[in-house]
């Protein structure tokens, strides 16, 4: 477990490097195309400003995007002291809990580190698991907060998100320096070939950010569900509660997709573009990890 941990803290270091790459290519391609490399330069430093920003800001974000409300043990003391439990239990700091009035069953785990960490269960997940399955559900979160997956995918919903921005506004310098190079008498074929890499460039540049929060995500839910299991020592509770969330889960209300990978299962409408870049492994591999493997935890 320990070793993990410590993979995860490698792993953001290398999302960012690679995040980076993706930013300065971005950045490199309008520079070349307006006839400018200060833009390089300036696009960088803004998009990892705005990372930056996300980073400290992004968990304020998420909580106000989903409609959680910070809740006390007299408001909800079935919730608030599984949490509590289970934080002894791990040895980490109490986390502040958040409900979210929605009838989708789903729960989330975020912020920078266990210190600032961040629960949430929705209302639905509330009337519809047992003890035995809430408890499930909260130790896989907490061991996202145990195993530092909170900051990686910080991490990495800051960068989606600039690398978005920072995608569209190379989109736009393409056909402005298209335009430009053009007025001056320097199209041409190979000119032409250029802005369409280009083009292509700019539109598979968020799509390859997506990849990589997919891929991130699906291994941090194994881990967790892993992680939970070896903390309440009863994987057929988290393995009974998944089994739910698919029978009876629906997409959440209030949310986007550059924070789907912070839930326990995938808010989102189901759909082949959304399978393909799921940030979820399915749920029937999930439940059987989890019961092929009751005799370890």
């Amino acid at each position: 477990m320990y070793s993990a941990i410590a993979k995860n803290k490698r792993n953001t270091v290398l999302i960012i490097i690679l995040f980076l790459v993706i930013i300065g290519g971005l950045g490199a391609l309008s520079a070349w195309i307006v006839g400018d490399w200060s833009i390089a330069i300036i696009t960088i430093v803004i998009a990892v400003a705005y990372a930056v920003f996300q980073y400290f800001m992004a968990t304020r974000e998420t909580l106000a995007l989903s409609g959680a409300r910070q809740i006390q043990k007299a408001d909800e003391p079935r919730l608030y002291r599984i949490v509590e439990n289970l934080a002894i239990t791990e040895g980490l700091p109490m986390p502040k809990v958040y409900v979210i009035n929605d009838p989708a069953p789903n729960a989330f785990a975020t912020g920078r580190d266990p210190k600032n960490a961040v629960v949430a269960a929705t209302t639905g997940l509330l009337e519809l698991m047992d003890d035995s399955e809430l408890e499930g559900v909260m130790a896989h979160e907490m061991g996202h907060v145990k195993n530092y997956d909170i900051r990686v995918s910080l991490v990495v919903f800051g960068l989606v998100i600039a690398v978005g921005l920072l995608a569209d506004l190379t989109f736009r310098m393409i056909f402005l320096g298209g335009r430009n190079r053009g007025g001056n008498g320097n199209a041409g074929p190979a000119m032409l070939i250029i802005l369409v890499v280009g083009i292509v460039a700019a539109i598979l540049a968020p799509i390859v950010a997506g990849v990589v929060q997919a891929a991130v995500s699906r291994q941090r839910e194994y881990l967790a569900d892993a992680t939970g299991a070896l903390t309440t020592r009863n994987p057929e509770g988290l393995a009974s509660a998944l089994q739910k969330l698919g029978e009876y889960g629906r997409p959440v209300a209030r949310t986007n997709t550059s924070m789907s990978h912070l839930w326990i299962s995938d808010p989102n409408r189901p759909g082949f573009v959304a399978r393909l870049f799921s940030t979820h492994p399915p749920i029937a591999d999930r439940v059987a990890r989890l019961r092929g493997n009751a005799d370890r935890f």
